[in-house]
């Protein structure tokens, strides 16, 4: 295979580069529209993966971003101005995935003491964009979709401090938490200003049921519903332009996973998925799911070489709070040590065998971390850059993507997804004994270049675009992508 360069690595090297730009970007005011063409960005600082990492305190009630606890969010309701943490000038902003039970729909807010409760539209976690090889249907959204969704929801990520929460509980609205974190830290939102509510805020173990209320109207409560899209201000003014922070490092490409298969990264590749999906076990029937069509519906996926796998509901208390366990417990599977039953595997002979203690994650690693559309391992990949402190990054096209680029495999209408040639083929470092379905079954793929000289068509464009250049598109951008609310998640 053509070896290719690792942007992450020069990324790295420069890790203290600062690019310097005039001050002064303005979005249009509450029409809704965006001009882009005069921008001029912030100062921004290029941060690595190390950099973008933060610690959590063992007692995760002693934090005041990262891994929050409803102890915690309810002291800065009750007063905000005076609870708020160090260094926040701005409002409490919180965007909730799901709602409560009647009654008890949202965390209540208090709009004239700077507390603010929206329901989050999880469509705009993700958006459909290319990477110059193949269009991947779950990327974190563009410049342009960011900026949009910073205006809409009139946050400033320089000075609020933004909280990422669910009320009622599920493993996908976990996910959706994750992906919110995600989204804001990628686009430059500080450590200090962003935040995730460990559990489901309806449980009476994470929050004291009184904080929590009815819809109420937009003027009281300054909430968006599914009924009333109109709540939302759409008056902000700050663009992702403004932020000093380039945090793109988060997200690892294809190039970055192949060079860690074929061992040119040290990375601790971690599969967030079942075993069964991991392993590629046979006699598995499972029906198809976001489009992926290439079981045979006797089979599961596999997995890039030197991958291991914990699946992502191991590091979530079995309560039905969907809080995170202990940090004791997180270190401990790094570690390779056994939690609950469960530690991380790795598929050798034929089976799956547990890495032990001291043979998992080795210090010094950048995790790379992956699902099949990269929402399971936004639970993984929270608790190790936001709780354990370990360099993170997220591969976003994740095994929908990686699969596809499988050489000599015909779609229904008779044409080979990849060629044989292209550089960018991932079956040549994966390693599965499933066997792909029938033609007839494997929709088309949208490959835009299977010769492209690189895969960070994405991070490419995200750069430029916090740089003042360009749309902020990638190839082949589209708009957002609602994914089901599957218990399996991503």
């Amino acid at each position: 295979m053509r070896r290719v360069k690792d942007l992450s690595v020069l990324v790295q090297a420069r890790s203290a580069m600062t690019l310097v730009a005039a001050l002064g970007f303005a979005l249009a005011g509450c029409s809704g529209s965006e001009d882009t063409s005069s921008a001029n960005p912030a100062a921004v600082t290029i941060n690595t993966p190390v950099q973008i990492a933060q610690v959590s305190a063992e007692d995760y009630n002693e934090n005041v971003n990262g891994l929050i606890t409803g102890q915690t969010l309810q002291n800065w309701i009750d007063d905000w101005q005076n609870n708020k943490p160090a260094g926040i000038n701005g409002r409490l902003v919180i965007l909730q995935m799901t709602t409560g039970p009647e009654g008890g729909e949202y965390i209540t807010p208090k709009p004239q003491e700077g507390v603010l409760t929206y329901r989050m539209d999880t469509g705009r976690l993700t958006q459909v964009r290319s990477n110059g090889v193949i269009e991947t249907r779950s990327v974190v959204p563009d410049g342009n979709q960011m900026d949009g969704f910073l205006q809409d929801y009139n946050i400033d990520p320089r000075n609020d401090m933004v909280v990422c929460a669910m009320a009622s509980g599920g493993y996908f609205p976990v996910m959706q938490k994750g992906r919110c974190w995600y989204m804001l830290r990628y686009w430059g939102t500080a450590k200090d200003n962003l935040a995730v509510l460990n559990g489901a805020a309806a449980s009476p173990e994470v929050m004291d049921p009184s904080y929590l209320g009815s819809t109420g109207t937009c003027d009281e409560h300054l909430m968006v519903t599914a009924g009333a899209p109109n709540c939302l201000p759409r008056n902000g003014r700050v663009s992702v332009r403004d932020l000093p922070e380039d945090n793109i490092s988060l997200q690892a490409t294809v190039e970055d996973v192949i060079a860690a298969a074929e061992g040119r990264q040290d990375a601790f590749i971690w599969d967030a998925r079942s075993a069964n999906e991991y392993s590629a076990v046979q006699g598995v029937a499972e029906d198809k799911y976001l489009g992926i069509d290439f079981r045979n519906g006797a089979s599961k996926q596999g997995h890039p070489v030197g991958a291991v796998v914990l699946p992502y509901s191991n590091l979530l208390m079995s309560d039905g709070t969907f809080r995170y366990k202990p940090k004791a417990d997180l270190l401990a599977y790094m570690n390779g040590e056994e939690v609950d039953g469960a530690q991380f595997e790795r598929y050798d002979s034929g089976a799956l065998i547990p890495l032990g203690v001291g043979n998992a994650y080795r210090p010094g690693q950048t995790v790379i971390t992956y699902c099949e559309t990269t929402f399971r391992a936004m639970i993984t990949g929270f608790a190790s850059a936001a709780v354990l402190g370990l360099p993170n990054r997220f591969y976003d096209g994740a095994m929908v993507e990686w699969n596809s680029l499988s050489a000599g495999v015909q779609d229904k209408f008779g044409s080979f997804i990849l060629p044989t040639d292209s550089p960018w083929r991932t079956d040549l470092v994966s390693r599965s004994n499933w066997e792909y379905n029938t033609p007839a079954a494997i929709d088309a793929r949208s490959i835009q270049d299977p010769y492209a000289a690189r895969t960070n068509a994405v991070t490419a464009a995200d750069r430029a675009y916090r740089l003042g250049q360009g749309s902020g598109d990638s190839a082949g951008g589209g708009g957002g992508v609602t994914l089901p609310a599957n218990p399996c998640g991503g």
